[in-house]
């Protein structure tokens, strides 16, 4: 399903202030290259991470799926002269990909990248984040919340991508098991009382989560 009219986005890009080239590159050669290039964020949604990281001016950013890189290149804009943005990746390929094109950005020593189980290594991690972005498999997206809220301060935030999972929690019986891991944790998140929420649709839905 066609979330957004092809149209408004080419439009909503057109105004929206161009990558940098290291971020091209990243995008350029995931979708040439990569047999899931449609994972990755892009301009918008990227410029929209970007933007995010500047108005909280982070110290500390957790990301739970690196892909090819370019998420965490666009939230570590905003980070905190001294701050650290923690990414995690299953994938030995990609986690060696997204390294490379790290090991060339001016925030090199900012980005620290952990390859495996990200539920094993959020629990290693000894530090209260500000801002935390889930983007991994869908089916342990209720188990990363619940292990890194209590890591993220007070009016910390989190955002969650793939909410609307390509239109298919649109749907009068949601079917899939990807989709209905995002439609359970759609639910569970909305029954929840301890943080404000706002899905909002960009792309293919990111909920915004302010911790309470």
């Amino acid at each position: 399903m066609e979330l957004v009219n092809p149209l408004v986005q080419q439009y909503a890009e057109r105004y929206t202030s161009p990558t940098d080239s290291l971020l091209n590159e990243v995008f350029q050669y995931t979708i040439q290259h990569h047999p899931h290039a449609h994972m990755i964020s892009g301009p918008l949604q990227g410029k929209f991470l970007e933007m995010v990281s500047y108005m909280l001016r982070p110290e500390k950013i957790l990301e739970i799926g690196t892909f090819t890189g370019y998420s965490a290149l666009c939230l570590a804009k905003g980070l905190q002269p001294e701050g650290r943005l923690h990414t995690i990746e299953l994938r030995e390929d990609d986690a060696a990909r997204a390294q490379a094109f790290f090991d060339r950005s001016v925030f090199k020593q900012h980005i620290i990248l952990h390859i495996g189980n990200a539920l094993e290594i959020v629990d290693r991690l000894d530090e209260t984040w500000d801002l935390v972005f889930i983007d991994a498999d869908k089916v342990s997206y209720i188990d990363y919340f619940n292990r890194v809220l209590p890591k993220v301060r007070k009016n910390g935030f989190i955002l969650a991508d793939n909410v609307l999972f390509h239109g298919e929690v649109l749907q009068e019986k949601v079917t899939g098991k990807s989709a209905m891991a995002i439609q359970a944790f759609n639910d569970f998140i909305a029954a929840r009382t301890d943080v404000e929420k706002m899905l909002l649709p960009l792309r293919d839905g990111l909920l915004l989560l302010r911790k309470l």
